[in-house]
């Protein structure tokens, strides 16, 4: 029995050898030597441009803290006021144009950094300069979006919140409440 398992062993090794042996290892960065910016997809610079979310939001949209755009989508189902639908709007023209203007600088700043490598240009002070500045635009428009879901929640009353979760297919017992919600509309 042990030479049996040995010899199994043995040669699922020496098969598992041969097959790395038989092709290069493939490299998940293959085809992106291409791109405009080599470190964003073109989805990821579309979403910059347009200002999108892309998950920057999820601490708040996952703890009750809607986002406007959602909740205008859903406006009909959580049954806005003429009042919070105007302030939603108002939240999420706030948050799309910040979101563009600091989208737009953090694409301006990749294409620097990318530049920079590609012309062989880079040094440790150039680069540790751009990655802060890059870094600082990503927090900044991390912010932004999750102001407006700050901004929108104060808008909503807690059983809108509480729908707004339900249509979203967020859990079944919502915690209690953050403070300040519905604050305005009761």
């Amino acid at each position: 029995m042990i030479k049996t398992s040995a010899f199994s062993l043995v040669g699922f090794l020496m098969l598992a050898s041969a097959g790395f042996a038989s092709g290069p290892p493939t490299n998940p960065y293959a085809g992106q030597e291409t791109r405009d910016i080599k470190a964003l997809s073109p989805k990821e610079i579309d979403d910059l441009v347009q200002g999108r979310g892309m998950g920057l939001a999820k601490p708040a949209e996952l703890n009750r803290y809607p986002g406007p755009l959602h909740v205008l989508e859903l406006a009909r189902e959580l049954q806005l006021s003429v009042e919070q639908r105007k302030g939603v709007q108002a939240s999420e023209a706030r948050m799309s144009a910040r979101a563009k203007a600091l989208g737009a600088e953090v694409l301006a700043l990749e294409r620097e950094l990318d530049a920079a490598f590609t012309h062989k240009t880079i040094d440790p002070a150039r680069l540790n300069e751009l990655t802060l500045q890059i870094g600082s635009r990503q927090g900044m428009l991390r912010a932004a979006h999750l102001e407006a879901h700050i901004e929108t929640a104060g808008l909503l009353t807690p059983q809108q919140i509480s729908r707004y979760d339900a249509l979203r297919g967020y859990g079944t017992a919502p915690p209690a409440a953050p403070s300040g919600h519905g604050s305005k509309h009761r």
